[in-house]
């Protein structure tokens, strides 16, 4: 019996699928050979404007290599899989939808511009970084709002359910893993409560995140018990670009009053329950006050290019903040493939830019363009201490020796490397000169700048900053720094390493 059930698994019909959809390729390839030359002919002929087209329009060139070497060797198996997976993701009706709901409530950002203009004149020397996210991004900042700091997600998951307990009219879940376990189980205990005392629970997961942890039919289970759900971007066995983009977000809004995020997945080795890869180090940050509208725009705009249930997102808006002693100032943003700003990489660069005595990050994965390099040597080059603090344990072994791999060139440019000892780094953090920090899911890889969809909050002048930059000397602590006689390895492995990043765009 537990064979047919592992057979007729959603895993195994997906495999079993995308091996049927492989030969039916082949044997077209085949075809093309041996009965229609022509066409073959016509896509060479084909192949050579794509490349072109490529290299013309290319914002991030290296790590569209892959297709363009691809496309050389084989042209006809190269275009296909550029038409695929690396085309233009707007010919997908998924996509077309997040487009149109993007575009559409953008207009629910509230802009207050006379705060943009209190922090220009308050600032000026960081006047340039209050521009960019309200007016080229498009994410007000906020006055009226306060922030705590978890470096642990089994420190801020208590703070999680007791702000769950408390919810009164919606609750708001959007995660890119959801696992069935303690951590998941002890959330899905309270919605289930809240949703018998008429509490509008919402909840979405990324469906290929979630593959491997949830069935199929999860998204049912939950409707069954009350509980709205929305599997983002349904996988399919089918190969298509639109599984090269996911909801690596974690957001979760109760009330309009109070937002989670960082990057904690709902999942029991984000909170030590499990140790897979050592200490899991991850951090949670809870948001309350005006700042939590942003989070609520964001979750309602994906939920509403799948289920149009909302056409005035204000009746969501809490309004009942009184104005406080101002501590900082606060910006949510998100991360979207869907045009062509990158708002994220965007905001470290300018962090690394405005940079004078330090900057702190955290990052499990590092896959980095010439220009991310060179941001950071430059940094460094400039008298500032730039710190990077990788795992110590990996999740993923070949993504973990492309990141090694990028520590020689760094390390003898003046950056320094940390690895985290103890276990795995999933912290996604940048922290600066004590005034200036950005806490999210977006990693230093090409899937997280470029691919994903993703979220992160900025925090400029706020106490919760010397919370963040503790947490960086507290890890500094139990990490071990790579000297430059460490970080370069041998041709074998060099070359291999060479040959993976041509890959990177799928890792």
């Amino acid at each position: 019996m537990k064979f047919f059930r592992k057979f007729f698994s959603r895993t195994a019909f997906m495999l079993l699928m995308i091996i049927l959809e492989g030969l039916f390729i082949a044997s077209i390839f085949k075809w093309f050979r041996n009965e229609a030359a022509w066409i073959e002919i016509i896509l060479r002929i084909l192949s050579v404007f794509i490349v072109l087209t490529i290299i013309n329009n290319s914002k991030h060139l290296s790590n569209d290599m892959l297709y363009i070497m691809i496309i050389v060797i084989s042209p006809v198996f190269g275009t296909a899989i550029y038409l695929l997976l690396g085309a233009d993701l707007f010919s997908s009706r998924t996509f077309f939808n997040l487009l149109n709901s993007t575009l559409r409530n953008a207009r629910y950002y509230f802009k207050d511009d006379a705060l943009l203009e209190e922090l220009e004149e308050k600032y000026p020397s960081d006047k340039g970084t209050f521009h960019y996210l309200q007016k080229a991004a498009g994410f007000p900042w906020y006055r009226n709002a306060s922030a705590s700091y978890y470096p642990f997600g089994d420190e801020g998951y208590p703070v999680m359910l007791e702000e769950l307990r408390k919810a009164e009219k919606f609750i708001f879940i959007e995660y890119f893993i959801i696992e069935e376990g303690e951590m998941w189980n002890g959330i899905l205990e309270i919605l289930e409560e809240k949703v018998r005392q008429g509490v509008d629970v919402r909840v979405m997961y990324d469906d290929l995140g979630s593959f491997f942890t949830l069935t199929g039919r999860y998204a049912s289970h939950l409707e069954e018990k009350g509980i709205k759900c929305i599997p983002f971007n349904r996988i399919n066995p089918i190969l298509n670009i639109i599984i090269n983009h996911r909801d690596h977000r974690k957001i979760m809004v109760i009330d309009g009053k109070t937002a989670f995020s960082g990057g904690v997945n709902l999942a029991d080795e984000y909170i030590n329950v499990k140790h897979l890869y050592g200490h899991w180090k991850d951090n949670i940050i809870k948001i309350t006050g005006e700042a939590v509208w942003s989070y609520t725009v964001m979750f309602l705009t994906h939920w509403n290019a799948f289920r149009k249930d909302d056409p005035d997102f204000t009746v969501f808006r809490y309004t009942d903040n009184e104005i406080k002693e101002t501590d900082g100032y606060i910006a949510p943003y998100a991360e979207t493939p869907l045009g062509n700003e990158r708002t994220a990489q965007n905001i470290y660069f300018n962090i690394l830019d405005k940079a004078n005595d330090y900057c702190y990050i955290y990052t499990p994965y590092l896959i980095i363009d010439t220009d991310f390099i060179n941001t950071l040597i430059l940094a460094a080059k400039r008298g500032v201490d730039v710190r990077l603090v990788t795992p110590g344990i990996p999740d993923k072994k070949i993504v973990f020796m492309i990141t090694q791999s990028f520590y020689a060139p760094l390390i003898e440019g003046g950056v320094r490397v940390f690895e985290y000892a103890p276990g795995f780094v999933h912290s996604k953090v940048f922290v600066s000169d004590d005034k200036v920090a950005t806490v999210g899911t977006v990693n230093l890889d090409y899937r997280s700048l470029y691919l994903h969809f993703e979220n992160g909050t900025c925090f400029y002048d706020c106490s919760v900053i010397k919370d963040i930059k503790k947490d960086f000397t507290d890890a500094f602590k139990e990490c071990r720094e790579i000297k430059r006689e460490n970080a370069h390895y041998g041709i074998i492995r060099t070359f291999i390493v060479s040959v993976l990043k041509l890959f990177a765009s799928l890792m």
